[in-house]
């Protein structure tokens, strides 16, 4: 699992191989301070304490480094290597920052979330509520954001009708988690293909293999469910907040003309942070045209400039930088719109710092390989490597309570080895998302699974029979290592740049 480079340090005079106190002291530091981050500010952890907590953890292996005879300069070298890895990432994240925040000034995605709701249809509860949060969490790029807008009505009205709100909640994390997965807009989705070195587009179209099937079984399951619970009465629309878009927002599908770019965009293979960028840029030119109201409403937030050309530059630039902020009053549509910006992506991007350097310390220097390696060398047949990375994510999610750790380290410490057998990258960022982000709602003490129960307002451990896609997604994953459907190999280039030989 090293590459040349480590050997010759590993092999340096003075320099002591790793035990597994080494290996084990890091793992439950950081296992011991995210818990406590969580259990001292729940879901603000997220805001800062859990990218300290990582932070600590780098020193912490740090200083296992110097004891066992590396320097300062090593230790450096490692973390150059680490952000060089997530440079493209970060860009692309501020993109998708960007664009969120302009989008929600052209009506973007208010148009998108207020033609999901009209599909919600009455007879078939469940499976609309699955389907209204994958169209929008596809669209916006967040399970969070779908979870805590539409998803909090959903489950209202469920309580309204007197339908079960556990597998109401189930549906929405199901569809919000399918719209995360396949959306370049997911920072999640755009991590996972730039820690296994991947095309963003590539990753997409492997994760529909497993995406979608899991989630036409979720779909079906809900189906049974609706039929076989309580009857749904109608569903009264004024009791849905968020039909009250067309009233702050002109409705119109002239304002889908930025998703229609991007897609052309991607179809035509410019890279992902250009087609994200450019498809901004051209929602915020638009904005002026589409959205004249929430465009004066937003500008006199933080000016009030009375010239009309100056107010859409600064309410463009502003989307871009800070994010679009709505004041209409109604609580559901402010918060579902009031986000986005670069700014809004630099907390995600200090903890992905802070893992994918905690990571790259842990693997460069053969910590990880000393608790890894014997688990690897046991994983003798393909089936068996998809199950052991599955167990590593899903543990992670289960350890360190947190789903970017849980998808950085798989990802870099199994990238070579699948490298080896001669697996192509996808294979791993599809095993990796399908084992890591979905599962992380259905920890009760992960992020993920706290702010789901939190907004929601059900229980983890009560949603969690019913988040359907989020176990299927991970079970047909690996049964497809198992059986061999949809393993592209790697291709010959690919081994040779890795300097890496065929595994025996």
């Amino acid at each position: 699992m090293t590459d040349d480079s480590d050997s010759s340090i590993s092999t340096a005079e003075g320099i002591r191989p790793p035990g597994l106190a080494d290996a084990v002291i890091p793992i439950i530091a950081l296992a011991v301070l995210i818990a406590g981050s969580l259990a001292l500010f729940g879901l603000d952890a997220l805001d800062g304490p859990i990218q300290v907590a990582l932070i600590l953890c780098c020193a912490i292996v740090t200083v296992i480094l110097f004891k066992n005879g590396y320097t300062w300069e090593h230790v450096e070298e490692a973390s150059r290597g680490a952000l060089s890895s997530i440079t493209s990432a970060i860009f692309i994240l501020l993109a998708v920052g960007a664009l969120i925040g302009t989008w929600n000034l052209s009506g973007t995605i208010p148009t998108l979330v207020y033609y999901g709701i009209q599909i919600l249809a009455p007879g078939y509860f469940y499976i609309a509520t699955a389907l209204v949060c994958g169209i929008i969490a596809m669209s916006i790029g967040s399970s969070w954001t779908t979870a805590g807008t539409i998803g909090v009505g959903l489950v209202g009205i469920a309580g309204l009708l007197g339908v079960s709100t556990a597998i109401t909640a189930g549906a929405v994390i199901s569809g919000a988690y399918l719209g995360d997965k396949l959306s370049p807009l997911s920072e999640t989705t755009v991590l996972t293909a730039q820690m296994v070195k991947v095309d963003l587009y590539t990753h997409i179209r492997s994760q529909v293999w497993t995406s979608v099937p899991a989630f036409g079984i979720a779909c079906v399951a809900f189906a049974i469910l609706g039929v076989a619970g309580p009857a749904v009465q109608p569903t009264p629309g004024e009791e849905v907040e968020l039909a009250g878009l067309d009233q702050v927002f002109w409705i119109n599908p002239v304002n889908l003309l930025p998703l229609v770019l991007l897609i052309i965009l991607s179809i035509r293979k410019w890279p992902p942070y250009l087609a994200l960028i450019t498809a901004s840029l051209f929602a915020a030119i638009m904005a002026p045209f589409t959205q004249h109201a929430a465009l004066e409403s937003f500008v006199s937030g933080f000016d009030g400039s009375s010239n009309p050309v100056v107010g859409a530059l600064q309410a463009g630039w502003r989307a871009m930088a800070n994010g679009f902020v709505a004041s209409s009053g109604v609580s559901d549509i402010d918060r579902l719109v009031s986000r986005g910006g670069m700014d809004s992506m630099l907390l995600t991007i200090w903890l992905i710092i802070g893992a994918v350097t905690f990571g790259a310390l842990l693997e460069k220097f053969g910590l990880i390989a000393r608790l890894i390696d014997p688990m690897i060398r046991a994983a003798t047949t393909r089936g068996r490597l998809y199950l052991t990375v599955f167990a590593t994510c899903f543990g992670l999610n289960v350890v360190a309570g947190d789903q970017y750790i849980a998808l950085v380290l798989p990802s870099r410490i199994y990238r070579t080895e699948f490298i080896q057998r001669r697996l192509a990258p996808q294979n791993l960022s599809r095993l990796c998302a399908d084992s890591a982000t979905v599962t992380s709602p259905l920890v009760p003490w992960n992020s993920c699974g706290a702010f789901m129960g939190a907004v929601l307002g059900v229980a983890t451990l009560s949603y969690l029979p019913f988040a359907i896609f989020c176990f299927v997604s991970p079970i047909l994953s690996v049964l497809y290592g198992f059986i061999g459907f949809r393993i592209p190999p790697a291709p010959p280039d690919l081994e040779e740049s890795e300097n890496a030989s065929p595994a025996t």
